[in-house]
């Protein structure tokens, strides 16, 4: 009997060990397989629901993204210093795209109402500062990182 629990916990560590999160974003409130929009896993951001390397849209470390599979310093798309995201490798204020504070996406460094571009809670994003379900742009599976965020955000903005 030991024998046999001891293997079924080895075997179920590592499952665990070796599976890593999916979170997948959904178009507005759908959780339809047709809505899938993008799909990350390992730090990297697929297409709809594909996960060939050739589907790969963007990848990221801990504070930048990267065009494709590319990991060059000349394929840096975006990069996040102190909540703010940049254009490129650049932290010029010329360069600053947008501010997320408190769940709030604003427009390059404001912090005024009038300037949120989106909001996002209960794993939604919402256009400006609404919570109507009529105004879920998309929502995700799971909870996003920063990094993982600025990503979809960008790639729902400028791809899509």
């Amino acid at each position: 009997m030991y024998k046999i629990s001891s293997l079924i916990a080895i075997l179920i560590l590592l499952t665990c060990s070796v599976t890593d999160a999916q979170i997948i974003i959904y178009k507005g409130n759908s959780n339809y397989s047709s809505d899938i929009l993008f799909t990350i896993i390992d730090n990297k951001v697929y297409s709809k629901n594909s996960l060939y390397s050739s589907d790969v849209l963007l990848n990221f470390d801990a504070k930048t993204v990267y065009t494709g599979n590319s990991n060059y310093s000349s394929d840096v798309l975006l990069n996040i210093s102190d909540n703010k995201v940049y254009k490129g490798r650049s932290n010029y204020s010329s360069d600053l795209m947008f501010t997320i504070k408190d769940g709030k996406i604003y427009k390059g460094a404001s912090n005024y109402s009038s300037d949120i571009l989106a909001n996002r809670t209960d794993l939604k994003v919402y256009r400006k500062n609404s919570n109507y379900s009529s105004d879920i742009l998309y929502r995700y599976s799971d909870d996003l990182t920063l990094i993982e965020f600025v990503a979809i955000w960008h790639l729902f903005n400028y791809q899509y």
